[in-house]
């Protein structure tokens, strides 16, 4: 059976999350059951993170096999046209070769996570953003996020329920840009812990409106609890932007 990589985007505000679940609709779901329209066996979708509820995505990748043999772009145009109405698309189709897997191939993810940086409550950008009314010092977010750069362990970063066996993990890049009201949070590693980037964005907010420094961001990694990390930003702003291979 030939093998496809795909890229997929995703609004993920009506899932609840990238994985299959009993307790609502998930977007490897959604592609599963387009893809099942093209062939007679059932189709598994295999993503490169699960992205969690209420998290987007601009630059997914995933691979499946089909029992039927389509060209790249054919596969594109089918399952598009069987994933309306939900807000998924896929961006791009190849033919991959039989070893390549979407998730145990990757070398590395990045995420953008976007603060809106006003007083005014988001009309375009509900849901896909985080308001931020108090004035931030994106400057000073991104010197206290260069603390977190190289390989740590990440536990005060970690979510309660994650379920890595170790929390060591390299962090290869963490940027922090403003233009206008708007704020971009860049980060890129090998994989990260649940709620990782979520987790470290709330800290640096703290940094930002003027609580915490970068001395009080460097205590809480060595702390290695999470009790003493910041709050956990909401999902609304998290994109994974791409996968390298």
């Amino acid at each position: 059976m030939p093998k496809y990589r795909i890229v997929i985007e995703y609004d993920g505000r009506p899932f609840v999350g990238w994985q299959r679940q009993d307790n609502g609709l998930g977007v490897q779901h959604v592609l599963e059951l387009a893809a099942g329209q093209l062939t007679e066996a059932p189709v598994t979708v295999y993503g490169a993170g699960r992205t969690d509820a209420g998290v987007h995505a601009s630059g997914q990748v995933a691979h499946l096999h089909l029992d039927r043999d389509m060209t790249a772009p054919k596969l594109m145009a089918a399952l598009n046209a069987h994933l309306k109405p939900h807000p998924v698309a896929v961006v791009d189709a190849a033919l991959a070769d039989e070893d390549f897997h979407a998730r145990f191939s990757a070398i590395e993810r990045t995420y953008l996570y976007r603060i809106v940086n006003r007083t005014a409550p988001l009309t375009f950008d509900l849901g896909l953003a985080w308001r931020v009314p108090e004035k931030l010092d994106a400057a000073a977010m991104d010197r206290a996020g260069k603390v977190l750069l190289g390989k740590h362990d990440f536990t005060t970063f970690r979510a309660s329920q994650c379920q890595a066996k170790s929390a060591l993990k390299t962090l290869d890049q963490l940027d922090v840009v403003r233009r206008d009201d708007q704020i971009y949070v860049h980060a890129r590693a090998r994989s990260f812990l649940h709620h990782q980037v979520r987790n470290m964005v709330g800290t640096l907010r703290l940094v930002g409106c003027g609580k915490w420094t970068d001395v009080d961001v460097r205590d809480a990694l060595l702390a290695k609890d999470r009790r003493r990390g910041g709050p956990t930003a909401p999902p609304d702003g998290l994109y994974l932007t791409s996968v390298g291979y």
